[in-house]
């Protein structure tokens, strides 16, 4: 019996992942003008998968639109980090504590600390530490709720790419995760959960003091 093929990713999927990917790990700066010309002659495409791209990662929030400027890599302040991170101290311990009273499997986590503990670099240690949030979450039991945080991470993961350019920390959030890893894995629902939310509210409190009040 034959089977199809697997059908290749359209040009303009392409286009957005490589965008997202150079906007979350750095290649391209906050403010900086993402031009569709030269985008375009960048992947050896058209303006239109860019232009499309250009516009889901808008809806995103990685990606501010302009009449007059046209699009750029959305810039990153104490407000915007504060707006990004109060939705996630709302909703992402929930989410863990749920997660764990589920017994939820959370070897990706697991897999995901090693995966950041061997990063070559800042990219993929970013890529990594996203990947262990989200493993924490994903499982929580309520699709919504998942949906709902999976729709703040890019602006997240956004925000710690600036802080860490700014001031690494890494180091210090691993021994977070590790600790909240521990928790969960101990069985521990409200521990973890308490200890998600310190990290949380940790990192924007150092990054972004004068917006981070509680």
């Amino acid at each position: 019996m034959a089977f199809a093929p697997s059908p290749i990713p359209s040009r303009t999927q392409y286009v957005l992942e490589a965008i997202k990917h150079a906007i979350l790990t750095g290649g391209l700066g906050p403010g900086q003008a993402l031009v569709e010309t030269e985008l375009a002659a960048q992947f050896g495409v058209s303006k239109t998968p860019v232009r499309e791209a250009l516009k889901t990662l808008a809806g995103t929030g990685l990606v501010v639109m302009s009449q007059y400027k046209g699009a750029t890599v959305r810039m990153v302040d104490a407000d915007m980090a504060r707006e990004v991170y109060d939705v996630r101290l709302l909703l992402e311990p929930e989410a863990l504590r749920r997660s764990v009273e589920g017994s939820a499997d959370l070897e990706a986590a697991e897999d995901a600390l090693l995966k950041a503990d061997d990063a070559a670099d800042r990219a993929e240690r970013s890529l990594a530490n996203r990947e262990f949030h989200r493993a924490l979450y994903l499982p929580c039991g309520n699709p919504l709720l998942a949906r709902m945080l999976d729709e703040v991470r890019d602006q997240a993961a956004l925000v710690s790419t600036v802080a860490w350019a700014a001031e690494p920390s890494w180091e210090r959030e691993a021994l977070e995760h590790r600790e909240i890893l521990r928790l969960a894995l101990a069985g521990d629902a409200e521990g973890a959960a308490r200890a998600l939310r310190e990290h949380i509210a940790g990192f924007v409190q150092r990054a972004f003091p004068q917006g981070a009040e509680a």
